[in-house]
């Protein structure tokens, strides 16, 4: 396969389907390294019940799914006034990484959320996955105003 980038004018981008599951899974599974097809069918079971503007896209390449996005939208969450969209996953195949899917697919979502009056774009990702960050520095995102907060449950139990 050609490392060559694929222009973004001609990446298919198209709105999830119920029988995208199983790729998802495997190409989310062979960049992690495990399997979660429970996550993946809950998020395709709530982004093929919302109604509207797409905000769950596939790339594709010859009628294979290569990459996918998971987004949805919040209406004013962890007091926040504006709605704002929330990207969870996008992964793109690691034999297409470098073709220009995962851009076609923000390219793609940033046209829909725009269509909706939405202006922003939320997602996080783990200070370690430099290739991750590299990509979200190119397509413009920036470090939020805010900060994540995790609790340890068990560790705080008393």
């Amino acid at each position: 396969m050609s490392n060559e980038a694929a222009p973004r004018d001609v990446v298919r981008i198209r709105q999830l389907e119920a029988g995208d599951l199983e790729a998802m899974v495997a190409i989310d599974a062979r960049i992690l390294g495990r399997r979660r097809e429970e996550f993946f069918r809950l998020k395709l079971k709530q982004a093929l019940a919302d109604t509207g503007i797409a905000m769950s896209l596939a790339a594709e390449e010859d009628g294979r799914l290569v990459g996918f996005a998971l987004a949805r939208v919040y209406f004013g969450e962890f007091g926040v006034t504006e709605r704002v969209a929330v990207l969870d996953v996008i992964d793109v195949h690691p034999e297409f990484h470098g073709r220009g899917f995962g851009s076609a697919l923000i390219d793609q979502l940033r046209t829909n959320l725009l269509a909706l009056g939405i202006r922003t774009l939320q997602t996080e990702v783990g200070w370690a996955d430099q290739e991750l960050l590299a990509f979200f520095r190119r397509e413009r995102f920036q470090l939020a105003q805010r900060l994540c907060l995790d609790l340890d449950l068990e560790a705080t139990r008393t």
